[in-house]
């Protein structure tokens, strides 16, 4: 089941007022336990990191920012 431009913008929403902050605080916990690497390495690490938070909701924010659709 596909769903409609208004939940997916209200989907969207929720995203990102409720799971990026939850994963950035659960990335940077769990950064603090290892043992620090090599600036250049940790850079590469959140970068990675913040690709990742968003390809599981790639359907969720495509076409979020356009106009609806069905109007």
């Amino acid at each position: 089941m596909a769903l409609s431009y208004k939940a997916r913008r209200r989907l969207s929403l929720v995203l990102l007022l409720v799971w990026l902050p939850m994963f950035i605080v659960a990335a940077v916990t769990v950064m603090n336990w290892i043992e620090r690497p090599h600036i250049l390495v940790e850079l590469l690490i959140y970068i990675v990191l913040g690709v990742i938070w968003a390809l599981p909701f790639k359907f969720v924010f495509k076409g979020v920012g356009k106009e609806d659709p069905d109007a």
